[in-house]
């Protein structure tokens, strides 16, 4: 019988380049690879996306399987809850083999005509990649403003759509940054443009039909911890400008009825101030940790006087205040306690207060679409683990709830599973929460395979929401678990602070620990324990197979930032500067060091790795090709186990992948089949 050759790896070439630091010679043998316009780089990558291929082809079978599965187990015609503003109700839907969803609207009641505002799909005709940075109507509805980008690098063009005609008219601006928005006169936008190191650092206006060279650029932050950003305030009274650093914000409030004029500070920046603004009824809501505030309290300020601030809800260490959401007689406080997000109601009137409660131990909730400021009626989202994202119309009078929508999710049976939320005891004696989700019973004998998921850096809560496609695990036997690691903060901010900077280890040994627990608990065990995680997730992945190589079987490490000192090194890289506050910078010895103690790409060591799928994307702005790259080139020097090493580069997109709903189904069972295909059954 012929037996197919072992594909071989590619080797990339070593050429040594030295950096000093501290008294360190460190040598980096693959620094060419930043230089993409070396054939040899392209040439590399796509080496390594042909012995990927190769190494994967026996579970292309399986790898169609669950294609199939998760699609199907989506609706693929469907549509959001329609969402009330002015005389319109707006909402998006998708229709069955259209990759991006189609925006549109109705005018005075629901049943009235569709008119169809932006059609995604034709958009992105002829175009590889297509995704949008912001989409905006104008307050008079006539107009449609976007920021599309087409190559994934995230250099966005503005856009605008007249509507009554459906015509583009000739505002075509780029680059641009992320922010957007519309004066009150309905002619007038702001915009964000963006600095050499891809920060965006200045807010512009521009009134339609003028050329792009009269646009008055209104304001600029020229620190480059500082990132700027700009947005229309819900109230409809304010342009709010932001400026913020990991560590201090600063906000200024421009008359929205009167576009040309200045911007008025609402405080000023001060070193470990951070707060949020937002116009309610008759006055500002503040949400800021001023005065040790480290949970966050709530304040208030008169239009007419921005920086007098007023204490409004007083700080809790038990309660971290995530933010409000202003209506015209209640505020609603979104705060977390225990580490799960509740919603605190308020009637201004009175100060009466009450929680709307949740029914499941572990699940998820956001304020949804709230553009209508008058009223008392507020929405929200609700999903667990196991319940589909219910979307829900919550009057802050009566407490009654009316379910809008709840997405439909075919051949899915809720009833066939469980959630679990425990905690492990890291090394430290801190309880660290993980939630879990199994096809039930779950025997505990170590047999069931379990995949381990955490994101743990720049305060990011990963909240235990639904995804239909994890079920292609579940059904498969698998625990799909997500470890809430220091470095978010869904325990609060002390949860986020002592995850960072010089606590950054807190977060992999947080991880590594939950993945003992499981074990312990006799949930798995290690030859069939895998994990996963992305961008900074990556970073957690990179660190925990140095640290603990033997507790993983698998890992899969999604646009991994590994190579930590030199890409916090080099200030010209896209977000560098901004990061010192968040990982520290090598400039100072001591953090230097620090770093060094985890950096993945430095870390790198003859030892037996589990088997890794690395991915990347080579258009990709926020963690460059070239360190998940240089990772594997260096893993395949030294690595002196057997089990496969891939990565797998996509040649067309940035940091989130494909932006077509079914290719992103398929980079999706890409993942779960090598994961499947690793796990001994």
């Amino acid at each position: 019988m012929y037996v197919m050759p072992t594909p071989m790896p590619p080797v990339a070439p070593r050429e040594p380049h030295e950096v000093t630091l501290h008294g360190d010679r460190r040598v980096d043998d693959w620094f060419w690879m930043r230089d993409r316009t070396d054939p040899r780089v392209m040439a590399y990558l796509e080496a390594e996306n042909a012995y990927t291929d190769a190494v994967m082809a026996h579970t292309k079978p399986l790898e169609d399987e669950l294609y199939t599965e998760m699609l199907g187990r989506i609706k693929e015609d469907d549509d959001s809850p329609p969402v009330r503003r002015g005389e319109y109700w707006y909402y998006s839907r998708t229709e069955k083999g259209k990759a991006y969803p189609i925006y549109a609207r109705k005018h005075g009641a629901l049943d009235a005509s569709e008119e169809i505002i932006l059609d995604q799909n034709a958009e992105a005709e002829g175009k590889a990649f297509y995704q949008l940075g912001a989409l905006a109507v104008s307050p008079d509805h006539r107009r449609l403003a976007i920021l599309e980008d087409t190559n994934g690098y995230e250099d966005f063009v503005l856009r605008v759509k007249e509507l009554d005609t459906g015509r583009w008219n000739d505002d075509s601006i780029a680059p641009l940054g992320f922010g957007l928005a519309w004066a009150s006169d309905s002619a007038t936008l702001f915009y964000t443009t963006t600095d050499a190191a891809k920060r965006s650092d200045s807010v512009w206006r521009h009134v339609l039909g003028d050329p792009r060279q009269q646009d008055v650029r209104v304001f600029h932050d020229p620190d480059p911890l500082f990132n700027v950003g700009v947005e229309r305030d819900r109230s409809g009274r304010y342009v709010i400008i932001t400026a913020g650093s990991f560590t201090q914000s600063e906000a200024w409030l421009v008359d929205a009825a009167v576009p040309a004029s200045a911007p008025v500070v609402v405080r000023p920046r001060a070193s470990e101030v951070e707060y949020e603004v937002c116009a309610g009824a008759d006055r500002l809501f503040i949400t800021t940790n001023l005065g040790g505030a480290t949970n966050f309290a709530v304040y208030t300020a008169p239009f007419s006087a921005p920086s007098e601030w007023t204490p409004w809800q007083a700080h809790d260490a038990a309660v971290f205040v995530e933010g409000v959401l202003p209506l015209a007689e209640h505020i609603v406080v979104q705060q977390r306690m225990k580490g799960l997000r509740v919603l605190r109601v308020v009637e201004l009137a009175n100060a009466d207060a009450h929680f709307v409660e949740f029914p499941e131990a572990a699940y998820g909730v956001d304020l949804g679409s709230n553009p209508e400021f008058a009223g008392h009626s507020m929405r929200f989202v609700y999903s667990s683990l196991i319940t589909p994202p219910s979307t829900f119309d919550y009057d802050c009078r009566t407490r009654a709830r009316v379910l809008v929508k709840q997405q439909e999710v075919p051949n899915y049976d809720p009833s066939q599973y469980a959630i679990e939320r425990v905690e492990a005891v890291a090394r430290d004696g801190t309880r660290v929460p993980i939630s879990m989700v199994y096809k039930a019973p779950l025997v505990r004998d170590g047999s069931r395979p379990a995949l381990l998921y955490a994101y743990g850096s720049y305060g990011a809560t990963m909240e235990p929401t639904f995804s239909s496609a994890r079920f292609s695990l579940v059904d498969r036997g698998f625990v799909y678990a997500i470890a809430h690691v220091r470095g978010g903060q869904e325990m609060g901010r002390p949860w986020y602070d002592d995850g960072k900077m010089m606590k950054k280890m807190n977060s992999f040994t947080d991880f590594i620990d939950a993945g003992r627990h499981l074990v312990a608990e006799r949930i798995t065990a290690p030859s069939r324990l895998a994990a996963n995680g992305g961008s900074a997730g990556g970073l957690l992945m990179g660190a925990v197979v140095n640290l603990a190589p033997e507790l993983w079987n698998a890992v899969v490490a999604d646009v991994p930032f590994v190579d930590v000192i030199n890409t916090m090194s080099d200030a010209s890289i896209p977000l560098t500067a901004q990061e010192w506050e968040q990982w520290g910078n090598p400039a100072v010895e001591a953090e230097y060091r620090y770093m060094l103690r985890y950096s993945p790409y430095d870390n790198v060591a003859a030892r037996a790795y589990p088997a890794l799928l690395i991915t990347s994307g080579v258009n990709d702005s926020r963690v460059a090709y070239w360190e998940p790259t240089k990772w594997t080139a260096k893993l395949r020097t030294l690595n002196i186990g057997t089990r496969p090493l891939l990565l797998k580069m996509n040649m067309g997109a940035g940091h989130g992948g494909r932006s077509r709903r079914y290719e992103r189904i398929r980079e999706q069972a890409f993942r779960y089949a090598f994961v499947i295909d690793q796990t001994p059954r």
